[in-house]
């Protein structure tokens, strides 16, 4: 795992933070669905809400190792502590993600037209999923697969566009309006990642 990688996927998702770039910053109909998400706004935020609880979930678990992976594999002139904040400093980005979709998400309940919270909460089972491998892999696979997670790009774009939505439309809101075709039903899970990828000694 490349916490370099990381840290410039943090930046793409920030265009201030990489230098001020007057470069627009991608639409979100323009940013691929994740595998097996939902494909209307509140679907699919519902889905990264659970993705994202998910992983935050698995910190405290996965960073001994996360640790001890960092410490073995040093490259060179590399800062140990600098490499570790990276995580730190994602944990308080996952925190600051959670609460603007569960902030898109109870928006989009209270202005829709027709009860959606049902079909939120099977999205966020759906997200959740994601993980559901973790509790049968090895420790060093859970943490390999956790240190190069980061949440869809379109997570962030579509949650403050449904947000948006929902407040300027009030009761005249309905989510599912637009609604690309769905997306396959099968959650995509970590375990199909560490059958591909060969462990760390």
């Amino acid at each position: 795992m490349s916490v370099l990688l990381l840290a410039l996927a943090l930046l793409a998702q920030d265009p201030a933070a990489a230098g001020g770039s007057s470069a627009p910053a991608p639409q979100a109909e323009e940013l691929p669905y994740p595998a097996g998400a939902p494909r209307d706004d509140y679907g699919l935020v519902s889905w990264c809400h659970g993705a994202l609880t998910g992983y935050v979930e698995l910190h405290d678990k996965v960073m001994p190792e996360v640790t001890r992976i960092e410490t073995t594999y040093r490259a060179p002139g590399s800062s140990l502590s600098a490499d570790l904040k990276v995580y730190a400093d994602l944990d308080k980005q996952a925190q600051k993600d959670l609460k603007l979709f569960a902030s898109a998400m109870e928006a989009a309940e209270r202005a829709s037209i027709r009860p959606i919270n049902t079909a939120g909460a099977a999205a966020v089972q759906r997200g959740r999923a994601t993980w559901a491998a973790a509790a049968n892999l090895p420790p060093a696979r859970v943490a390999q697969e956790w240190m190069s997670w980061t949440p869809p790009a379109r997570c962030a774009p579509t949650a403050q566009r449904l947000q948006k939505n929902a407040k300027l439309m009030g009761a005249a809101f309905d989510p599912g309006a637009e609604i690309a075709p769905e997306a396959p039903a099968t959650p995509v899970d970590i375990s199909a990642t560490a059958a591909e990828t060969p462990s760390n000694p």
